[in-house]
């Protein structure tokens, strides 16, 4: 009897031994399971690259940046020369060279024009947001597509600037103009501190043509801005039709990314969505 009651403990033994090895094995795979749908679920979000136009800089992003952040998007915002159009654009293409995609690139005014040329050819593109951005075609430049009336003569000044030619220079909005002619809808302290820390656009990146048109092949959204006095709410609407895009308007100035901020992460999200690789 105790020889047998040993065999029969010494089975049990081996049997618990087993089924504590099973369930080890099953634990592990199952925290494998779950890290690989929490990587999945990540990766299914792509990158969000947002560009800024002239008289900006990346801090005018600050609030649509919160806001991706939160819903759980990697978001860069890189500083944008505002020298030439190829070389910003080539400065755009360094960026995502080094970055891992899949991307969505988001572009305001002049911003629309560098993501227009630098996205094009890349395979991790998946959408194209414009916010209030020009959407430019072969040869176009961004001056002649503002639409009539933008840009007052009297609103402008200009400083030289030589490295791109001994004729070329810097266009500023004046400080007195700039909330009139950007930030109409901003209290009138917040557009006083955009006025001082406004960054120029180059004269030739102004008139640099289009050389690629990105759009034609990558989906693309469009924010207009209804109360735009930069680009005209008509040129901008010529803009998007033209590229297939989703537009969504707004009641918004030419800086709907600081006064809207809501409605254009919204945007670019539901860009997102629509194009997930994930």
């Amino acid at each position: 009897m105790l020889a047998q009651a040993a065999k029969r403990s010494a089975q049990t033994s081996v049997l618990l031994t087993i089924l504590a090895a099973l369930l080890s094995v099953l634990f592990l795979l199952t925290a494998s399971l779950q890290s690989a749908s929490a990587s999945a679920v990540g990766a299914a979000k792509p990158t969000v690259v947002l560009v800024h136009g002239a008289w900006a800089d990346a801090s005018g992003w600050s609030q649509v940046t919160e806001r991706l952040q939160k819903d759980g998007y990697r978001v860069l915002a890189p500083a944008n020369p505002l020298r030439s159009l190829g070389s910003d654009a080539g400065y755009l293409q360094s960026i995502l060279a080094q970055e891992e995609g899949p991307f969505v690139l988001v572009g305001h005014s002049y911003g629309g024009a560098v993501i227009t040329n630098a996205a094009a050819s890349n395979p991790d593109v998946d959408a194209l947001v414009y916010v209030n951005g020009f959407v430019p075609d072969i040869g176009e430049d961004i001056l002649h597509s503002a639409g009539e009336g933008t840009l007052v003569p009297s609103s402008i000044e200009f400083k030289g600037y030589p490295p791109f030619g001994a004729t070329d220079v810097d266009i500023y909005i004046k400080q007195e103009n700039f909330r009139d002619t950007l930030a109409a809808d901003l209290p009138k302290k917040d557009a006083a501190v955009l006025a001082v820390i406004q960054r120029p656009l180059s004269l030739s990146a102004a008139l640099a043509p289009t050389t690629a048109t990105a759009w034609k092949t990558i989906p693309s959204w469009y924010l207009l801005g209804t109360e735009d006095k930069t680009i005209t709410p008509a040129a901008q609407r010529l803009m998007a039709e033209r590229a297939g895009a989703t537009i969504e308007e707004v009641k918004a100035s030419h800086l709907s990314l600081i006064s809207r901020p809501g409605e254009v992460a919204e945007l670019i999200e539901e860009a997102a969505a629509a194009t997930s690789q994930g």
